[in-house]
Formats: structure tokens, sequence, C-alpha cells
């Protein structure tokens, strides 16, 4: 088997690029140090620099933590955290954002206490919430300028060639630290295993600067830290299956579609029910993609599908076809999403399927806060598919907690309406008034097509008009629409 990189991307070859950014020669030697303080050391990390982190290890990841504690071990003051996501296990940026020691955070979604902490107003400098694909633009883009890239690499050769796909922390795809690697002033690649030489690999030594030995840099265990099996729940059963019979009477359940569906239980019963037509039918499609769990992985091994590809693993059965299958590519976050390349993969989906944690009149989707204004997640690659997909469906109950999910302005906007085409409840089946072709489609359906104001007027009636949340005037965040520009702002509670 030859040396190659395990993604099909082209990400990885982008050498003239990074070195424009950089605006520095690259050594051709890699220094190989035995702990993240030596690195420190040697990389002269002081305050006011900006460092990376990806997060495909999720709610396992220890990589962040270890260097936030040796950030507050020397007092490093006025740091910026360019983490592509950040979750509860990394509550420890909290002090560090107390003290003054980290001051600004870009991510792409977060939750838990460090969220809380944002929104309370702890936060001296600015939070930036993009998305995924708007990560990659802005790193490329030298907006975000990166001095150290620490990345978690589960697995690294003798030659300095990095993997995500094996390993005791194996986590797969580690395609949204492939713009980190590209464009970073430094390289780390932070691993707790070593091997002779890599068949397969995500990062080309020639990107790396240093690589580090530790003991764990993560539990795989906690990338399963969300929902990533097929729902039971009776309702979410009839949204599904409702939502698959409207994506086959609008007739994109053909040979060689293309979808993506997000790893919620919801979701993931569409898909269900999807396969469900394409078996009776004789359909194959040509490829899922986004962050891949093991029903698609499946559906790729029953031969339902062609290809998968995956930016980021859901679940321990992605990781594992994700080092067998050759059937299963990795890609950098600029190939899955970059809105300023007009060849990403979100472009060439016919249907998405997401999720809403409100949606207003105008169709507008927030999945960044709750009603109160609490940060609970943020757009990841909602956004981007939403934009890239040929037609765009969100899926959700009408009532959540006895509070109707339609409002008549969302809390916060995380896409904006003209992205989103179709809402899906157990209730009803609105479309965007904008996609008059597929009303066109539908209108002697037999399923129940309705306007969203008439969704939102039976909510009502079931829960009453919910009390409208004060917010404050005073902005903590932006939220960052994919092309950088300013779609709506996050406030102080």
């Amino acid at each position: 088997m030859s040396d190659r990189p395990k993604f099909i991307s082209s990400d990885n070859y982008k050498l003239v690029d990074r070195i424009l950014v950089d605006q520095k020669e690259k050594s051709s030697n890699i220094v190989w140090l035995d702990s993240l303080n030596k690195a420190f050391d040697e990389l002269n990390i002081c305050d006011g620099m900006t460092l990376s982190f990806h997060h495909h290890l999720r709610n396992g990841d220890y990589v962040l933590n270890d260097v936030c504690k040796i950030i507050k071990e020397r007092n490093i003051k006025n740091i910026s955290i360019a983490a592509s996501s950040i979750f509860p296990n990394n509550r420890c940026l909290v002090e560090l954002i107390e003290n003054g020691n980290v001051i600004n955070i870009y991510t792409n979604y977060m939750n838990g206490p460090v969220s809380e902490a944002i929104v309370s107003g702890k936060l001296k400098g600015e939070l930036v919430m993009n998305t995924h694909g708007g990560r990659a633009r802005s790193i490329e883009s030298g907006e975000i300028k990166i001095d150290v890239a620490f990345i978690a690499t589960p697995t690294v050769d003798k030659l300095g060639n990095g993997t995500g796909s094996m390993g005791k922390s194996a986590c797969g795809s580690i395609g949204y630290a492939i713009p980190d690697s590209l464009y970073a002033k430094k390289v780390v690649l932070i691993t707790d295993n070593l091997v002779d030489k890599l068949d397969h690999y995500e990062i080309d030594n020639s990107l790396v600067d240093y690589v580090v030995t530790v003991d764990e840099i993560g539990d795989s265990n906690g990338i399963v830290s969300g929902t990533t099996k097929i729902t039971k729940n009776p309702t979410g059963l009839k949204i599904a299956r409702d939502a698959a019979k409207f994506l086959d009477e609008i007739g994109l359940i053909k040979d060689g579609f293309s979808m993506q569906t997000g790893a919620g239980g919801t979701s993931l019963a569409v898909a269900y029910y999807v396969r469900k037509i394409m078996e009776e039918k004789g359909i194959k499609g040509s490829f899922a993609t986004g962050g891949i769990t093991g029903y698609f992985v499946q559906m790729l091994e029953d031969g339902l599908l062609n290809d998968l590809y995956d930016v980021q693993c859901f679940d321990l059965d992605a990781i594992r076809s994700y080092k067998e299958n050759e059937n299963h590519h990795g890609m950098g976050a600029s190939m899955y999403a970059n809105p300023y390349d007009e060849n990403v993969i979100v472009n060439k989906l016919d249907f998405v399927i997401l999720g809403a944690t409100e949606i207003d009149l105008d169709f507008n989707v927030n999945v960044t806060t709750d009603s109160h204004g609490n940060v609970i997640g943020g757009s990841g690659g909602h956004s981007d598919t939403a934009h890239g997909a040929n037609v765009t469906v969100i899926v959700t109950n009408l009532i959540k907690s006895r509070m109707p999910i339609i409002k008549e302005h969302v809390t916060t906007i995380t896409t904006p309406g003209s992205d989103i085409d179709v809402l899906v409840c157990e209730r009803g089946i609105a479309i965007n008034p904008r996609r008059t072709d597929l009303l066109e489609k539908v209108k002697n359906s037999k399923l129940k097509i309705c306007k969203i104001e008439e969704l939102l007027e039976l909510a009502h009636s079931y829960t009453g008009k919910p009390q409208e949340v004060k917010l404050s005037n005073e902005v903590v965040g932006e939220v960052m629409y994919r092309d950088g520009s300013i779609i709506d702002y996050i406030y102080k509670k």
C-alpha cells in the first residue's frame, strides 16, 4: 500500500498558501518533545498569543485542558483561544477567563460552564461564534491568525505524519484541524501513540514543527456525547416518517442522491425511513456527509451508498469504518464547507435534515441559544449545509418542555430563513413561501401542508402565548454567518 493521506481533500497540499500566510521559512526538522511544558519553552508561548485546538475527541478531549493548566501555572495573560468547539469538560477555561489569562474565544459551538461564564459577562474580550466552513474561511483569509496550533493526534509515526484513525484515543477524521495545520505559524502534534510508519494519514509531516508525546490525549468514549441513536419516541418517529415521505414526493429520493442528517434521534430516524424507501424502490444513493454515525456506516456497508465523506466521526462505529473502508473518506473543513470554495461538499447535497431550538415566522432558525439567551450550542455545520443543500428540512416537535418551538422572532439567528426551505413537525409541514417549486410539487399531497403561521397559532392554543424574555443590551458575543458577516449578537444575562 502506498503512502498517502487518508483525506481525499486537496487541503493537505496548500503548502505555498501556508508559506505566504505565515511569512516564514519552513524547517524540514521536526522537534520531538516529551512534555507540553517543554513545548511552551521551545515555542516561547507568551502573553497575547492565539492558540488553536480541534474538537474531534469532543467531551473526551484532554489536550485543551492540559494546555490551559500550563497557561494558569505560568500566569500567561491575554490569550485568545481558537477552538473549533468547546464542551463541558473544558470547564477549566472558566478560571482562566475570570483571571484574564484568556480574553478572546473563537469557536463554532459550545455548551456547559464556559458558555455560562461568557453569557454572565466574564469574558474581557470577544466571543465570536463561527460556522465550520466560516472558521476555515477565517483562518485561510488571515482573519484568525494562529500562533500555535495544538492538534490532538491519536497516532503519529516516526516521520511526523499524523492520523486520527488509530490508537487508543482514535477519533477518526480530524477534518476541522486541517486549516490549523496549514495556516498556523507553528504546528504541534500531541499524541499518545507513536508507530514506525503510517500508510494513511491526515496531517503531512511537512506541516509539522513539533511532536509532543504524552500519556493520554483523551478518551474516545467522550466522542459519543450526544444522541446518536434513532429515536423511539412516537412523535419523533411521525415527524421523521413525514419528512421522508415529503422528500420522496418532491422527487429527491432517487438513484445517485446525496444527503446529510444531524446526529439527533429524530434526524437519524429520517435516515431510517429514507432507507426503507430506498430498499422498496431499489435506489442507491451517491454519498452521505458531515459528522458520520454508525447508521450511515451501515448503509455504506449494505451497499445503499457509494461513499461517505467524513469531517468528523460521531461514534465508535464511524471510527472503525473510517479506518477500514476505502469508500469512507476524510476531508478538511474547507472542502466540507468553505463558503469561498465553489466545489465544497455541502453544495452537492440534495437535502439536509437539521434540528432547531427555535424557528420563527420568517424561517430563521436558532441553534445557538435557548429562549432565555443561554448559549447551548452553535451553528457548527448548520448554516453551511442549509445554504448549500438543494432542500433544507428542519425537523422538530411543535412543542418542547411546554414551550412552542415556533416563535414570532427567534432569540438568536443562527441560520437565516433564506437558507431554510421546510419545517416538519408532528402537526404539519410548512414550506418557506419563497420555494414555490416545492409548494407546486406537493399541492396534491396527502401530507398536511400548512402555513407556518397556522402552526404557531396551534402551538399557542395548547401553551398560551409565552411571555417575552427580556435580554440586556450588553453584547457578549457575535454570531457570524459563514461569509464573515455578523448575523446576530449574544447578550449578557
